[in-house]
């Protein structure tokens, strides 16, 4: 049987580019060499894309310029030679990016008019889940509690005094803990404003929320979805922002995960049924990470969801995949599989 023809596109110009490369250095290890025949396609920080023979160190000045065209003849690359650009048939896309410019909708649109299946939440999906206020919105219509929270538009300067301190400041539409900030007093608020607007001019107020950090891995669509291990992020002090470390493949500073989560039994299931509700509701395909606040009184809250979760060796998402008997490699032949049959049908 010939080898599925599998394009893994990584890197991106957005702040989370460093992740995703560690995300497609991870896929490469666990891609099983006997089904898929890959194809790395790397896009640089400047944004060119190019086809290279991995994630390793220099994939960005090796290889040669490719495209994803959006020409469903092609179905798949143009890749630059001496002779002008030849098409490279693609069977399927696996994206390994996140955040802005990745996980936002703007590459899976490119992949629905290139007519090649993917692996990941489509279009809508991706952009209602990356924009943390109108997934709450959402959330909220489902059933699901979210934070209190206030949407700041670009240039305006909303009066200090409105909130109720502790407040977080983030980007509406960024991941990872970029640009956020924890904000006591109101005279922290402008500089916390600022940081945020560094990542996305839409910017969120939101109340603090005192309760624990929990997440669930959440993999395919319909009758087939499954859920892994619940996580806890451990935190000794501040906020959670594991891919801001100088050294994460290493341990946090301030946090730790524990896998199964060390919390009564009856919260692991209402986790797992309040991520599959937020799933579903989302219109989330694939695979995502749902992560919550579990709440003194035994209720949760949404905290976010990552549609394309860091693949890391140090990630969550393949962890609690782990935990619950999906090692990463079958983890991608599902993905794979998932996005072969939904283009199938």
């Amino acid at each position: 049987m010939p080898r599925a023809r599998i394009g893994i596109v990584f890197g991106g110009v957005g702040e989370e580019h460093p992740v995703s490369v560690k995300s497609a250095r991870e896929v490469a290890r666990h891609l099983d060499p006997d089904r898929y025949e890959p194809f790395w396609v790397g896009i640089t920080t400047g944004g060119s894309w190019r086809l290279c023979d991995g994630p390793d160190d220099g994939w960005e000045t090796s290889g040669s310029p490719a495209v994803l065209s959006p020409d469903r003849a092609v179905h798949g690359l143009l890749v630059r030679g001496p002779d002008g650009y030849a098409p490279l048939h693609l069977d399927v896309v696996l994206p390994v990016l996140h955040g802005r410019l990745g996980e936002d909708g703007a590459v899976q649109g490119l992949l629905e008019l290139s007519g090649v299946p993917y692996v990941g939440c489509d279009v809508a999906s991706s952009a209602l889940c990356l924009d943390k206020s109108l997934a709450y919105l959402v959330a909220r219509d489902a059933g699901v509690a979210t934070p209190t929270f206030w949407t700041v538009s670009a240039g305006e300067t909303p009066d200090p005094d409105r909130f109720p301190y502790p407040v977080f400041v983030k980007p509406a539409r960024s991941g990872s803990s970029f640009g956020v900030s924890r904000v006591s007093t109101p005279g922290e608020l402008p500089g916390a404003l600022e940081e945020a607007r560094r990542y996305d001019a839409k910017v969120l107020v939101e109340a603090a929320v005192v309760g624990q950090e929990v997440g669930c891995a959440v993999l395919g669509e319909g009758p087939d979805l499954i859920t892994g291990e619940v996580d806890r992020v451990a935190l000794t002090h501040g906020f959670f922002r594991i891919h801001q470390e100088n050294s994460p493949e290493t341990g946090s500073e301030n946090s730790s995960f524990v896998v199964p989560a060390d919390i009564p039994a009856e919260s692991r299931t209402l986790v797992r049924q309040t991520a599959r509700t937020l799933y579903q509701a989302l219109g989330c395909r694939g695979l995502a990470r749902v992560d919550l606040f579990l709440l003194e009184d035994g209720t949760v809250m949404l905290n976010e969801v990552n549609t394309l979760p860091g693949l890391t060796s140090y990630s969550r998402y393949p962890r609690m995949m782990a935990a619950a008997g999906l090692p990463l490699r079958a983890v991608l032949d599902r993905l794979v599989a998932h996005a072969l049959a939904g283009a199938a049908g």
